[in-house]
């Protein structure tokens, strides 16, 4: 690895000496790198530095390019003023003057075009010889890995898994569901690339047959990213650019926060990067307010082009897992629960029906009277409301929400078949903002309103008031 750094001792506000006192080379040489420095301005000089990078093969180098800001304006060379606002036609000129460029604005001189066309050239007869290897070679893994192209096959694993639940139902954790779900995807697509932030036990995100990626082992399939959401994000996002690998990593969905700016560049690349994000609520217990997300659902809701998933039982995590591999432009974030969950898909598992967002998960008993809508853990709560309102003569119908994106892109025919006119109420342990766009005037919400607490998981819905009787209340409420 080599790094050209730029080392020009300006920034916006001016010169880096205003907030910047490190040794730079120091701390490289600290890392593990060569360091090396260059007048940035001597062609020459770069070219030496970059050869004598090329031969160290035991560590990345940086070579510092002390360059001047602005070079050859008159006034503004060498200042914060050429930083980020253009020079003015006075600037322009005066550098034109220094450098001895006379040639109009985007005119290419004809030796700089032969000169970039040449390397652009140079690598011609690599690239036929590679074309000619791949035609002769059995490539049809490595095209399908370059394509990233699995559906079929995960698909029938999905299928297939699903069956197996619906042949024996498995109250768990839908962060364990999701290991599961990976351990059933990973024969029918081996490009799956996973890590964890050093949360591996906790996301669950290895399972049997993926070896560790490392230095001495280039062709593992895991990898420990440590204690770096940020970078971990990151790296999923060049993993995905490059291709032939279909990253995924894990952390606290809390910890999100650290992970946002990469996360908000893999849905602007239009990128498949998957977070597994557990630890979903205040269904973490004792970890407390600093690691239970409240408002971190809304927060990742608002991102374009990203996929928000909190699946409600095993059924819908492997859905949820379908569903984001599917998604070739699409980042995909899993919410997962600590705490275990009642499978309440049974029957005929055919249909993906996370892929619509939102659907029936429990139909009312007789004419609908309202309507309750869930994600996630809630989505039991949601059917213990039924059931005690159906003892009351109140015909309730259930609604799973495990991807609210996924709904806002079905017709609307759909989307009113789903949530029904009659009363609503929403059910979500995190803040309300992002279901506003469903709830009218008159109709509820039972979730968060404010940060959590310490406490087992049972206690902390009690207190909250997530429950089934406080549902029920509402319930009553909206139809009085």
């Amino acid at each position: 690895l080599i790094v050209l750094f730029d080392d020009n001792g300006i920034s916006i506000d001016g010169s880096t000496d205003l907030a910047v006192s490190e040794d730079t080379t120091g701390r490289f040489e600290a890392y593990g790198w060569q360091v090396l420095a260059v007048d940035g301005h001597d062609m020459d000089a770069v070219s030496k530095a970059i050869t004598a990078a090329k031969q160290e093969t035991g560590k990345p180098t940086l070579i510092r390019c002390r360059t001047v800001i602005g070079f050859g304006a008159p006034k503004k060379a060498g200042t914060a003023g050429a930083h980020g606002a253009p020079l003015g036609g006075e600037e322009i000129a005066g550098a034109r003057a220094a450098l001895g460029w006379t040639h109009a604005p985007f005119e290419i001189p004809d030796d700089i075009m032969t000169g970039w066309r040449a390397v652009g050239s140079r690598g011609a007869a690599m690239r036929s010889a590679w074309q000619d290897r791949h035609a002769a070679a059995d490539s049809a893994a490595f095209d399908t890995a370059i394509s990233g192209d699995y559906s079929a096959a995960v698909n029938d694993a999905i299928l297939d898994w699903k069956r197996a639940l619906a042949a024996e139902p498995q109250k768990i954790a839908t962060r364990v569901a999701s290991q599961k779900a990976i351990a059933a995807i990973v024969p029918a697509c081996p490009a799956l690339f996973g890590g964890s932030a050093d949360l591996t036990g906790s996301n669950n995100t290895r399972v049997d047959g993926q070896d560790i990626f490392d230095h001495a082992n280039p062709g593992g399939s895991y990898i420990h990213y440590g204690v770096r959401e940020h970078g971990m994000a990151a790296a999923m996002n060049g993993i995905a650019l490059h291709g032939g690998a279909i990253p995924y990593g894990g952390t606290f969905l809390v910890f999100t926060d650290y992970c946002r700016p990469s996360i908000r560049l893999s849905a602007l690349m239009r990128q498949r990067a998957i977070y597994v994000m557990t630890h979903d609520s205040i269904g973490l217990g004792e970890d407390g307010p600093t690691h239970q997300p409240v408002e971190h659902l809304a927060a990742l809701r608002v991102i374009p082009n990203l996929l928000v998933f909190r699946p409600g039982d095993a059924v819908e995590t492997a859905e949820a897992w379908q569903c984001a591999l599917d998604s070739s432009e699409s980042p995909s974030v899993l919410a997962l629960s600590r705490q275990g969950l009642d499978q309440f898909r049974h029957g005929d598992m055919t249909e993906n029906q996370t892929a619509r967002g939102a659907y029936i998960a429990r139909n009312a008993d007789g004419d609908r009277q309202i309507t309750l809508i869930a994600s996630g853990s809630e989505v039991g709560i949601a059917l213990a409301a039924q059931a005690g309102l159906a003892a009351e003569g109140v015909a309730a119908a259930v609604v799973s929400a495990p991807c609210l994106e996924l709904f806002w892109q079905q017709d609307a025919g759909w989307r009113e078949s789903v949530i029904g006119d009659t009363p609503r109420i929403v059910i979500e342990a995190a803040l309300r903002q992002p279901w506003d766009r469903l709830l009218r005037d008159g109709d509820e919400f039972v979730g968060m309103d404010d940060f959590g607490a310490s406490a087992p998981a049972p206690a902390l819905y009690e207190h909250f008031g997530i429950t089934a009787d406080a549902v029920m209340e509402k319930a009553r409420a909206c139809l009085s």
